[in-house]
């Protein structure tokens, strides 16, 4: 198999495992949310979280993982909208911020 081949089949697994993953953590993501948001009485809005950043961060150990923060909508009242945060850190939930109240795990 050529060169270009086979980097080419590399690139495309690395891109397969980054979408399966980065579903995985959206997925614990949103579970997070809805957590904060019933802990504190609020109404998670649209019932999905986005990504707004990616990079690579270093866990406790060392290890490069990457570092994702979501963002999300969620109401007080019932007739508005406010932004809330959720930062992870591989498939580990780093902080959710709700505005009220900021929850970290450490």
């Amino acid at each position: 198999m050529p060169l270009f081949e086979m980097l080419s089949l590399v690139l495309l697994l690395a891109l397969a495992w980054l979408w399966f993953d980065s579903i995985k953590v959206r997925d614990i993501a949103v579970r997070a949310a809805q957590h904060a948001c019933a802990a504190d009485d609020l109404q998670f809005l649209d019932a999905t979280v986005s990504i707004a950043r990616l990079r690579l961060a270093r866990d406790e150990d060392g290890r490069l993982l990457l570092r994702r923060t979501y963002t999300f909508e969620y109401s007080d009242t019932g007739n508005n909208r406010r932004p809330g945060s959720i930062d992870m850190l591989g498939a580990d939930v780093i902080m959710v911020n709700v505005g009220l109240r900021i929850v970290s795990s450490d």
